[in-house]
């Protein structure tokens, strides 16, 4: 005789499992082995009544505890066997207590989406725009009945107007019923006998809607504004579903975000860098005082407060920052490069006989290979 497996193993359950770790253990194994979805297997059927055996017992308290104590030799613990079992395929496939939707209940629309692409200036100073969906709504001809104007929908004859039917399969583990949405009129309860030439029956129809949207300042790429019941109509008058408008604010070709603040590069000489100076830092909005000191070194950052970008429905603003890059001449004329060849002897990088002696080498270069022309 071959000695049975343990009912814990056999749910893949720990020893010390909860009742509803039990359920939901027998569920998924129920699913799997049930006669029913596996054609009549044998080997599948006796795996299913071990499973409902070992669950007969845990999940009642009393067996449990005699299981416990002394394996299946305790009192109230045996074979499944003849016992019928009584599962509905339902049950297991979709948890237990649900059952079809009641018919002709209102149901509601499905919610939409829209992107909307929006430049940096518009996200920052927020912006009113319009916009164009489609979406479904009850026909106007039917009025969302699906007949045509003046005739009413039969009584399907499937479901006698319930919109479910039960099915029982007698199989060699006992009856196993099954409640379903009707198929014939998809759990309506009604047939549309004479449909409206508009909608076809379907008592819906898409229209064009033009709606605004006010998008808030400070809004960035991924920000979603939701508009409640603009979406898809609800069905037997039921709710409209909600409109989400999801935001990319587009690439900007001077600033860089970065959350709040925004940065943006300045091109500047030597000489201001160097003598200092006043400049003019390009904003959103246009532009602002921007004092450099001297000695400015190329890479060096200056924050420009309350310059960037607003936080979305609050009070604080960010920052601007600017940095600076010295621009390098790829062109000089003699004097300018006389400029700088002095520049460089005041700065010791050189002597001025150096420098002469560079510039007659250049001359001479210019003769031979005749770069003016």
């Amino acid at each position: 005789m071959t000695s049975k497996q343990d009912y814990y193993d056999l749910l893949s359950v720990s020893r010390n499992a909860s009742l509803d770790e039990i359920r939901k253990a027998f569920r998924t194994l129920a699913r799997k082995h049930h006669p029913d979805v596996n054609g009549g297997d044998r080997e599948a059927e006796e795996k299913f009544k071990d499973i409902k055996e070992a669950y007969d017992v845990l999940s009642d308290p009393e067996k449990r505890r005699y299981y416990d104590q002394f394996g299946h030799a305790g009192p109230g613990v045996g074979s499944a066997e003849g016992q019928g079992f009584g599962v509905d395929l339902f049950d297991l496939f979709f948890g237990g207590g649900r059952r079809p939707s009641q018919r002709n209940a209102p149901q509601e629309g499905s919610d939409l989406r829209y992107d909307l692409e929006i430049t940096l200036e518009d996200a920052a100073a927020g912006i009113d725009k319009t916009i164009t969906i489609e979406r479904e709504r009850s026909c106007a001809t039917c009025s969302g009945t699906g007949s045509r104007a003046g005739v009413s929908a039969a009584s399907c004859s499937s479901c006698q107007g319930s919109g479910q039917v039960r099915r029982t399969q007698q199989t060699m583990l006992g009856s196993f019923s099954t409640v379903v949405t009707c198929p014939r009129c998809g759990g309506e309860g009604t047939i549309i006998t004479d449909p409206c030439p508009d909608c076809r029956g379907s008592g819906r129809e898409r229209a064009q809607a033009d709606l605004k949207v006010r998008i808030p300042p400070g809004v960035d790429t991924g920000n979603r504004i939701q508009m409640a019941r603009e979406g898809d109509g609800g069905i037997r008058g039921g709710p409209s579903g909600d409109l989400y408008i999801f935001i990319k604010v587009a690439p900007h070709d001077r600033f860089e975000r970065q959350r709040n603040d925004l940065v943006t590069e300045l091109s500047v000489s030597f000489a201001q860098v160097a003598l200092g100076a006043v400049l003019q830092a390009p904003t959103l909005t246009g532009t602002t005082e921007l004092r450099l000191p001297a000695g400015t070194q190329s890479g060096q950052v200056f924050r420009l407060r309350g310059f960037g970008m607003p936080e979305v429905g609050g009070r604080v603003q960010g920052d601007l920052h600017v940095v600076i890059r010295v621009s390098v001449p790829e062109k000089m004329n003699d004097r300018q490069r006389k400029a700088v060849e002095d520049l460089a002897i005041a700065f010791g990088e050189g002597t001025e006989e150096e420098h002469h002696g560079l510039r007659g080498l250049f001359e001479k270069a210019k003769e031979v290979f005749d770069f003016d022309k």
